[in-house]
């Protein structure tokens, strides 16, 4: 299956560059360019990508924007943000809004074309480890209200839900998940899309946020899910 890929950077020579170097995986297709968060939605409805790699930093609308607004629509793509930073308040806000991932800018380039296929499948480009790092780094809110805010949220789970949920912000994956509970994968899958959809969440990176917010020893020890630095 082939990759449906927008870039959106304000800048033209890494844009260039990203197309170059993405354009040559057999299973991307770049079907368009941004320059600015505010051209994104027209894009998004012209060339239907299945994912965007999106800068966070530009100028008119940057990129958490132009993500918060686009995943907040119904059968949105994927976002990957692209980033400087990778403990960078911006980019954990980014990830709340709904982002699939990040990846630096100075990413090899074969982890890069890796990512966007990740994320293309449905798989987060985060780790446990890098999750925490970006806690440290919310602004506001205090960590005993945000412990107990998404405690409570964690609470209205059914037990099985809640052990899912804790399992996902673990990095496990659904295969490894089955085989610690003792499920099929499908339930596991069936599991996953109710705490979604309980939660108020699109994907499993929200998922692990919000079980790291309840528990921020969570992941300990657990599998990378993907990271990419």
């Amino acid at each position: 299956m082939t990759i449906r890929l927008l870039i959106v950077d304000d800048d033209p020579l890494v844009r260039a560059g990203l197309t170059f170097m993405l354009g040559g995986a057999e299973d991307i297709e770049i079907v368009g360019e941004a320059a600015d968060g505010t051209q994104v939605a027209a894009l998004v409805e012209r060339c239907a990508p299945d994912v965007v790699l999106m800068d966070i930093r530009m100028p008119a609308m940057d990129g958490l924007t132009a993500t918060e607004a686009l995943r907040s629509r119904p059968g949105a793509p994927e976002v990957l943000v692209l980033t400087t930073f990778h403990a960078d308040e911006q980019v954990l806000r980014a990830l709340r809004a709904g982002a699939a991932g990040f990846v630096l800018k100075d990413t090899p380039p074969d982890r890069i074309v890796s990512a966007v296929r990740r994320v293309a499948a449905g798989d987060p480009v985060l780790s446990p480890a890098v999750t925490r790092q970006l806690m440290t780094h919310v602004a506001g809110t205090s960590p005993d209200t945000r412990r107990r805010g998404a405690a409570g949220r964690l609470g209205s789970l059914a037990e099985r839900e809640r052990e899912v949920a804790y399992a996902v912000g673990r990095g496990r994956s659904n295969a490894e998940i089955a085989a610690d509970l003792y499920l099929s994968v499908p339930t596991v899958k069936a599991h996953v899309s109710r705490v979604l959809a309980k939660l108020g969440l699109n994907n499993r990176v929200q998922i692990a946020l919000l079980v790291h917010d309840a528990d921020p020893a969570t992941g300990d020890g657990g599998r990378p899910g993907g990271d990419v630095r």
